[in-house]
């Protein structure tokens, strides 16, 4: 088996590489645009090729933005029955990985220099802690996304990794939740939570109250901004979350990881009216992604079980029965955390076939 995964490093373009690059970022999203556009107004998909784009762009690079703007018509345009006509925005450019090369030191990138292709190194900056981009960079390279972000340009690589599941029958449950973001529960009753959920809903409702501020006054770049800065902490905090769980996993020889099929958790999930907006924002989804893509690296297998009272049934007696406050208490004598409970069920808890659905 193989898993795709998307790995981020930081580019040091010189100054002339940076304006071509914001320039062809640039040719390239417009590209996209026009040829979504077109297609809108057939009511079909493109025939056109490269040699019928106008734009200082390389023939292969315009031959991506063809495929990408195919891509985007037939997902999300056709699918909504054009009631979604997509307008992208943000500057991008796609190589395909038979037009890049890569030697950890430098990305070699075809480019346009004086109105003709030509392949320049530009230089990468491969530093991460424990050099887990390094390792992974070290497999199959597929499709080169560059973009700047916060001033800085990064290099998106499509990295497929082969996978081996480890032998074994040990197996861990894990509960999602809002006030503890993770609990595991291994199948011999180690258990550890993970994150603080009390910090991050006061950091959402801090950034809540900041854009309703900047909304009065109407600044809408500045409020643009801000989801992009707390975006990029709840990001960051579910990949702190996922690694902790998955080191807990390899801890405790843990073979199998399983976690609630995703497609009803915010109608399953435990809340309360002033927790509602914090679930409806919360991504469970990508914390679940996170822990899978992690986990299949490290040769342990996730499985999606079905989350029915996995919150309610007692892991003593099967006596299904609701928590107060923060403690599960059952007439058969079994006390605990109420998120422990989720996780002790949901390790036994039947195995839904294939992937669950984005929450």
């Amino acid at each position: 088996m193989t898993q795709t995964i998307t790995v981020k490093i930081k580019l040091l373009p010189t100054k002339e590489q940076a304006e071509i690059l914001m320039k062809m970022s640039k040719q390239y999203i417009s590209t996209i645009n026009t040829l979504i556009s077109e297609m809108v107004e057939e009511k079909k998909s493109t025939k056109k090729t490269s040699k019928h784009i106008i734009a200082s762009l390389p023939s292969a690079v315009k031959n991506q933005a063809i495929k990408d703007a195919k891509s985007v018509f037939s997902t999300k345009v056709k699918k909504s029955k054009y009631k979604i006509i997509p307008v992208l925005k943000k500057p991008v450019c796609v190589w395909n990985n038979q037009n890049y090369s890569f030697d950890f030191e430098n990305v070699y990138l075809p480019i346009m220099l004086n109105g003709k292709s030509k392949k320049v190194p530009v230089r990468a900056l491969l530093v991460d802690k424990k050099n887990r981009n390094f390792d992974l960079l070290k497999h199959k390279l597929g499709t080169l996304r560059i973009t700047k972000k916060s001033n800085k340009w990064i290099a998106q690589f499509s990295v497929t990794i082969p996978t081996e599941y480890k032998n074994g029958t040990k197996v861990m449950g894990v509960d999602l939740g809002l006030k503890v973001p993770a609990v595991a529960v291994t199948d011999d009753d180690k258990t550890n939570f993970f994150g603080n959920g009390r910090k991050n809903k006061y950091v959402k409702r801090y950034f809540r109250k900041k854009r309703q501020r900047l909304g009065k006054d109407k600044k809408i770049s500045a409020i643009r901004s801000l989801d992009d800065k707390e975006q990029r902490y709840m990001k960051d905090q579910d990949h702190k979350v996922s690694r902790s769980i998955v080191n807990f996993a390899i801890e405790n020889q843990i073979s199998v990881i399983r976690l609630e099929q995703l497609s009803n958790i915010r109608q399953t999930a435990r809340t309360s009216r002033k927790n509602e907006k914090n679930l409806h924002t919360w991504s469970f989804y990508r914390l679940a992604q996170f822990i899978e893509y992690k986990a299949n690296l490290v040769g342990i297998k996730v499985e999606y079980v079905n989350p029915a009272y996995t919150s309610q049934t007692c892991p003593s007696c099967e006596k299904q029965n609701k928590a107060k406050d923060r403690k599960y208490v059952c007439s058969c004598g079994f006390e605990t955390h109420r998120d422990r409970v989720g996780a002790m069920n949901i390790r036994y808890a039947p195995v839904i076939d294939g992937h669950s659905q984005s929450a």
